[in-house]
């Protein structure tokens, strides 16, 4: 689901302001449930009233992969301040240098969010979309019955369970299930939404909030590549390869 709103002519042939996006892989059974939850997700969001809401159904005819959803954590931070100290001390062990984490944090709070998330080379800092205003959709991505029923008891007793947490959890770990992804860093372009996180295979998917203050409508997300990525192998995984989630008991 893609729902968004007309910019002025002024802004460019087409140029709109994206609203909210949801997605999953669900049986032929959940379809009208599915589709209604995300029209009301839409008309509903905080970002403002859409004037466009796009459902797309599509059928998945590969045999999906399997990949663990990450183990969940919160961290104690009170300030957007110290959140950047968290992500730069968790992400800089993984071995992403300065100059990485510099380009990464431009994108982060550029007044300007992207549709998509930036991959960026974890050493030198460069670029490495295609498309640097489009980005790269994260897509074809979902979570087994059981491991659904499983993960809501999870986030229920840790008091964090919502439909934003569960899916943004499902989707940090398929991102961090390709190979050549290190970590990701995700700060909602919400405004009444100021939990970001850091996720990679290494420490897991980390909560932080006060990431950003009330209100802010920036955000973004980056994924650092090893130096050696295959950028195209890597896209293709991110954005067409059907991936479902389990649950692992820890």
């Amino acid at each position: 689901m893609k729902a968004s709103t007309k910019l002025p002519p002024k802004a460019g042939p087409g140029a709109d302001f994206h609203i909210s996006g949801a997605e999953g892989i669900y049986g032929a059974e959940k379809i009208d449930r599915i589709c209604s939850d995300y029209i009301a997700r839409a008309l509903e969001h905080p970002r403002g009233r859409p004037d466009t809401i796009v459902i797309t159904l599509e059928s998945i005819i590969e045999r999906p992969v399997k990949a663990p959803l990450l183990p969940v954590t919160t961290a104690d931070c009170l300030s957007p301040e110290s959140a950047w100290n968290i992500i730069v001390s968790r992400v800089s062990a993984l071995g992403v240098s300065d100059r990485a984490m510099a380009a990464a944090l431009r994108v982060l709070r550029s007044e300007k969010t992207m549709r998509g998330a930036s991959l960026i080379s974890s050493q030198s800092g460069r670029r490495l979309e295609p498309d640097k205003a489009r980005g790269i959709r994260v897509s074809r991505l979902g979570i087994d019955s059981m491991s659904e029923k499983i993960l809501h008891k999870r986030l229920a007793s840790m008091k964090i369970y919502t439909v934003t947490v569960k899916e943004a959890l499902i989707l940090a770990s398929k991102v961090v299930s390709c190979k050549d992804i290190i970590a990701e860093i995700c700060i909602s372009d919400d405004p009444d939404y100021t939990t970001g996180y850091v996720a990679s295979r290494a420490t897991g998917y980390l909560r932080i909030p006060n990431i950003k203050r009330l209100g802010e409508m920036h955000g973004g997300r980056v994924f650092f590549l090893r130096p050696d990525a295959d950028i195209e192998k890597t896209i293709n995984y991110l954005e067409r390869r059907a991936v479902i989630l389990e649950s692992i008991k820890r």
